[in-house]
């Protein structure tokens, strides 16, 4: 198994753990999947992999239908993606995806929790380039009529890096920009989307002893308790 495989069994009991903060985030992609193509799922291939991953975090169903009424809402306002880059404790790289509707409140924000816990507020592009930006898609093994093998090379063309198969499913890992392409070859073969979405994998971490791991937590816990932040990747080695 490669870097992709590694990175989501390590991540996979520590993202959006908490039900709450799952359906907050979920509802922040549905607004500016609205905003950005509209509420008709058919013409808005965002929306729709949003609403598939709605249905994996197993949101209700009137939850996402008042989220896109509510984004339909010319009053409703809009979400901006805005990236955040510095250094925990002990040199650990860390990038911080946030999306907000003020962007001076987040921004002092992060700034605080790096200043609070001990870390360093970088300035944009000083550690997002020692992160790989994918997308992945999760399928459903008994949809998949080949090998995975010869799956894999059916998706060449889409620069695909990883093909893996766990207990939940089958996983696709590609490029950032290949995302449409794949959600599109996806869906014309009938290969149901169970998930999908982007991760920035760290090209090398960092081994830390428990002391200094805690004190890179600290500053983790601190910055995803925040309603602005929607992921944060680190480069320490879990």
């Amino acid at each position: 198994m490669g870097r992709a495989f590694e990175f989501r069994k390590a991540r996979k009991m520590k993202r959006w753990s908490a039900m709450a903060k799952t359906f907050t985030r979920i509802g922040k992609d549905i607004v500016m999947a609205v905003k950005e193509g509209g509420a008709n799922t058919e013409t808005n291939a965002r929306l729709r992999a949003v609403i598939q991953n709605a249905k994996a975090a197993n949101m209700p169903k009137d939850n996402v239908e008042r989220a896109i009424k509510k984004a339909s809402d010319k009053d409703t306002a809009n979400y901006k993606e805005v990236l955040f880059e510095g250094y925990a404790p002990h040199g650990i790289a860390l990038v911080v995806e946030t999306a907000t509707d003020n962007n001076n409140r987040s921004v002092a924000n992060v700034r605080a929790a790096f200043s609070k816990c001990d870390g360093n507020m970088g300035t944009s592009g000083s550690v997002v380039f020692m992160f790989d930006h994918t997308c992945n898609f999760r399928i459903k093994s008994e949809d998949l009529k080949m090998d995975l093998e010869e799956f894999e090379l059916e998706l060449i063309d889409f620069e695909v890096e990883e093909v893996f198969e766990d207990e939940d499913g089958i996983l696709i890992y590609a490029p950032f920009e290949q995302f449409g392409a794949i959600q599109k070859y996806l869906e014309e073969n009938n290969l149901e989307i169970l998930s999908s979405g982007f991760e920035r994998i760290p090209t090398t971490t960092t081994k830390l002893n428990e002391e200094q791991q805690a004190d890179v937590e600290k500053l983790l816990e601190r910055l995803e308790e925040d309603d602005d932040v929607q992921n944060v990747y680190h480069s320490m080695e879990l």
